[in-house]
């Protein structure tokens, strides 16, 4: 199982939210790329970003932190947040970083998705957000009104590669993950599961590593020193 650390950029900052709740940011570093840097000296392959400012309004404010994460280190990049046409896709896609993570405009632009997927193949993910068991949009402040399990299957049934599921209710919350979704998700599709949101402890990665996941994200738990991201790459291979 790959560890995926995580850097959630605001105002070219590497800032941590609680539950999703843009009121609750917590500003780590005024240097993401110092931070990418570290990520990679512990032995991480890949690095998990989202661009909070374009999660809410679909623009770029910080392509320019992404693109130098992607040029001064060696880890694989892949980005979401507010990518919602073509233009954006290959403006990532063109500067670095490896995959493009999909989330509102996979929910509300099939079309796009489709394009997309036809265009990158598995550089593009989708990134399925659940807030009380439902598809949380646009910067998780709405949720789309799908049966979740269903528009999972027209994932899988399109042939993506790649799905990033947070469980909002415990994103930052050091809680745990929601295992048990896991578990269920991993045992109903064969696309390459990452779990995102509550992993807090090296008996998260361990319990995720075996249901078979193919990666999962580590944030506020790297930040708070809660979990050693040496120690949890270690456990994770």
């Amino acid at each position: 199982m790959l560890i995926f650390p995580a850097i959630d950029l605001y105002e070219k900052k590497a800032v941590r939210l609680y539950r999703g709740d843009y009121n609750q940011m917590t500003v780590y570093s005024n240097d993401p790329l110092s931070v990418a840097k570290d990520f990679e000296k512990a032995g991480a392959t890949w690095i998990h970003t989202v661009d909070l400012e374009g999660a809410k309004d679909g623009t770029t404010p910080n392509l320019d932190v992404v693109r130098a994460i992607a040029q001064n280190t060696s880890l694989s990049v892949e980005i979401g947040g507010g990518i919602r046409s073509m233009e954006t896709v290959e403006a990532y896609l063109e500067n670095g970083v490896s995959r493009v993570i999909l989330g509102t405009a996979a929910v509300e632009n099939l079309p796009f998705l489709k394009e997309a997927l036809n265009r990158y193949g598995d550089r593009i993910a989708v990134g399925v957000d659940l807030k009380d068991q439902k598809i949380a949009v646009r910067g998780w402040r709405e949720t789309a009104d799908l049966d979740t399990f269903a528009f999972l299957k027209s994932l899988e049934d399109m042939g993506l590669a790649t799905v990033i599921c947070t469980d909002i209710a415990k994103d930052g919350a050091m809680e745990g993950a929601s295992h048990a979704l896991y578990e269920t998700l991993s045992s109903r599709y064969r696309f390459q599961l990452v779990a995102s949101g509550g992993v807090s402890s090296l008996d998260d990665v361990r319990r995720l590593k075996a249901l078979g996941l193919y990666g999962a994200i580590i944030g506020k738990a790297y930040y708070t020193g809660a979990i050693s991201l040496k120690d949890a790459i270690k456990e994770a291979l």
